[in-house]
């Protein structure tokens, strides 16, 4: 796969038959930096692996070697007078919340597994996309950067959410407060990361983690996803009933079918994600 050689195509969409679906951002020279263009698409496309069967995994990645996302292009549609516009009261909260806010939902809520191969810099949102993933591998060379506070900006497209779960408060402040460079090897010691590698290795290690994935019993996956992203949010008991109703309605599916046959009948299963 060569992201560079569609160059107008701003945000690559590719779909193989084994299952696994790629989205490249593609705007190299601008730090694969985001469009409100390429978030929407982003977002339509989340929700068509969600709901498409035949895609059983999602590896979101960026172009070239540099940079992974570098945030929200934040002078694309930009006015070309001087002065900064009037802000009614109000339009700041709605962009965020219509925006960058949804863009990380839609990852966090695609019902197929979701790869970040973080194959450079990540910096604002783009920390905050690779964080929403399931799973983030990261070039030796990739960093992350919470951008915000060296812009006098407050942390937003849920850092805040993600970063206080997957690393506790005190980093949390830690990180959003300094806006410091972290490298990949800290982000992977602090739990942001689950594998670091060389980077002429990144795309080949994301495949291969893809391929085990979409393997794997896709429904199961996808009910085990929704329950982990729950878990800190409700109390016990909901966490329990929802449990249990996951099992319930996995078994309602082939693969729950097949994989308690596979046990009985001492061979491997072989998973349809049906």
């Amino acid at each position: 796969m060569s992201p560079e050689d569609s160059e107008p195509t701003e945000l690559c969409w590719e779909r193989g038959p084994d299952g696994i679906a790629w989205l490249t951002l593609n705007r190299p020279r601008a730090g694969n930096s985001i469009t409100a263009d390429q978030r929407e698409e982003l977002i339509a496309r989340l929700g068509e692996a969600g709901a498409d069967p035949d895609i059983r995994v999602v590896v979101l990645t960026g172009a070239g070697q540099r940079h992974f996302c570098t945030g929200a292009d934040l002078g694309a549609g930009a006015g070309s007078g001087s002065g900064q516009p009037e802000k009614v009261p109000g339009s700041v909260a709605r962009a965020i919340a219509s925006g960058a806010q949804r863009l990380i939902a839609a990852v966090l809520d695609c019902e197929k597994p979701v790869i970040a191969a973080v194959n450079g810099t990540a910096a604002g949102i783009g920390c905050h996309l690779a964080y929403a993933c399931d799973l983030v591998l990261a070039a030796e060379s990739a960093k992350f950067v919470e951008i915000f506070a060296r812009r006098g900006l407050v942390v937003d497209g849920a850092g805040a959410y993600l970063l206080t779960r997957l690393i506790g408060p005190q980093r949390a402040k830690e990180l959003i407060f300094l806006g410091d460079d972290l490298s990949a090897a800290e982000a992977q010691r602090l739990g942001l990361v689950n594998a670091v590698v060389p980077a002429e290795k990144l795309a080949a290690e994301a495949a291969a983690l893809a391929a085990r994935l979409a393997a794997g019993p896709t429904i199961a996956l996808s009910l085990g996803k929704r329950l982990i992203n729950r878990a800190l949010d409700v109390d016990r008991a909901t966490a329990l009933a929802e449990e249990a109703m996951a099992a319930e309605i996995n078994m309602t599916g082939a693969d729950g079918q097949e994989g308690v046959r596979a046990f009985l009948e001492r061979r491997d299963p072989v998973f349809r994600g049906r």
